[in-house]
């Protein structure tokens, strides 16, 4: 799936001029998080509810932190905390470097920006004109359409350890020389021995997305537990 398949469109959108007041007013309205500020067509920045966290107005605003002579030997936050705090209009209180997707970008892509930047929306642009957004929200309403309950396989226990084992194989946790997979009327159990007890989560889970399996059961014990032959 890519952007332009999960995107909310249109996007609401501010000006520059924009006052804090319409911005919280526009926020509260339509139920969004944030709101990108285009002029003359352009997206400049996005003022998300991040940016009014700290203000005079509710005695929220930040007071300064330490004295004058330790900010010399270190950054200055007092003049952002400040400018946050008392700004009036959308060009003064936006963050102006905004990362943006195309709107063919895969949503794998999307989730490693939206988590390597620790942000919570990305604005979607073709070529340079603003088209849609797509927040954290988005992908979870993606993964909710996506989730459906798994049928059961055709094929029976065969086919359930067939696609199990293909599954396994593909991932570095797994010890195939040490561990096996049985299955017995839709029941998959592990016998063998493994290297911790966290190994045990990913195996299980792995075997639940398998259509047809009924339950799991995992016997196998830790290498460092196993008796020591004399």
């Amino acid at each position: 799936m890519r952007a332009i398949d999960i995107m909310t469109a249109p996007v609401q959108t501010v000006a520059p001029e924009a006052t804090v007041a319409e911005i919280a007013n526009l926020l509260l309205q339509h139920r969004i998080s944030a709101v990108p500020v285009i002029d003359d067509g352009r997206l400049v920045g996005i003022v998300s509810e991040a940016d009014l966290l700290h203000r005079q107005e509710i005695g929220t605003d930040r007071t300064p932190r330490g004295s004058w002579w330790l900010r010399l030997f270190g950054p200055d936050h007092s003049v952002d905390d400040y400018v946050k705090a008392h700004a009036r209009k959308a060009r003064d209180l936006m963050t102006r470097e905004v990362i943006c997707v195309a709107p063919e970008t895969p949503l794998a892509e999307i989730a490693n920006l939206l988590d390597s930047h620790g942000i919570k929306r990305v604005p979607v642009l073709d070529g340079g004109r603003l088209v849609g957004i797509v927040s954290r929200a988005n992908l979870v309403r993606a993964l909710a359409a996506q989730a459906r309950p798994i049928a059961a396989a055709a094929g029976g226990d065969d086919a359930i350890r067939a696609a199990l084992v293909a599954e396994l194989e593909r991932q570095p946790w797994w010890r195939s020389t040490v561990s096996e997979v049985t299955v017995t009327d839709g029941v998959v159990r592990y016998r063998g021995t493994i290297d911790q007890d966290a190994q045990r989560l990913p195996a299980r889970i792995a075997a639940e997305n398998i259509p047809g399996v009924r339950r799991v059961e995992d016997y196998r014990i830790r290498f460092n537990e196993l008796p020591m032959s004399v």
